[in-house]
């Protein structure tokens, strides 16, 4: 989305609703609105529109069969989730894990990164169905993952992994 096209009219009275035609963001707002009101609004439509198409360009399949050779490689098959899949609201995290549910959650953030950090991010969540905590065990299990280190100074680089294990 480069362009942004704006349409002000004075039916409109509170609403603001957007959508992207032809590669270009389509703004309604009403007429009344300033620029200043609605430059915060149109930056809030925009991420919500990147979300969603993030969710429609991210594949939870591909994410389950990499956990599925990660639990093989690292966990001798023993692990069970219910699911893995990818989601847009994670904004401080790159992953969660809710061990009583047994699902696992990757941001969206990481669809670009390297595939050994991504593989780190899933061994750590896959890690918590076993130890719900980060200590000793968990870290000895995280840490059959080779290269740990490595994605973790990634992570640390790109201000999402806490500095101290």
């Amino acid at each position: 989305m480069s362009s942004i096209k704006i349409i002000r009219s004075k039916k409109r009275s509170k609403t603001v609703s957007a959508r992207i035609e032809d590669g270009v963001l389509v703004v309604r707002a009403p007429a009344a609105m300033g620029d200043e009101e609605l430059t915060p609004i149109i930056e809030k439509l925009q991420k919500r529109l990147a979300r969603r198409q993030a969710r429609r360009t991210l594949d939870d399949a591909d994410l389950e069969q990499r956990a599925q050779t990660l639990n093989r490689q690292y966990f001798e098959v023993k692990l069970q989730w219910a699911s893995i899949r990818w989601v847009t609201n994670q904004e401080k995290r790159y992953g969660s894990c809710t061990p009583s549910e047994r699902t696992i959650r990757i941001s969206h953030r990481l669809a670009q990164v390297p595939a050994f950090v991504l593989d780190y991010v899933i061994v750590h969540e896959l890690a918590h169905l076993l130890e719900a905590n980060h200590g000793k065990g968990f870290w000895k299990l995280v840490n059959r993952f080779p290269k740990t280190e490595r994605a973790r100074g990634y992570l640390m680089a790109m201000g999402l992994e806490e500095v101290e294990p």
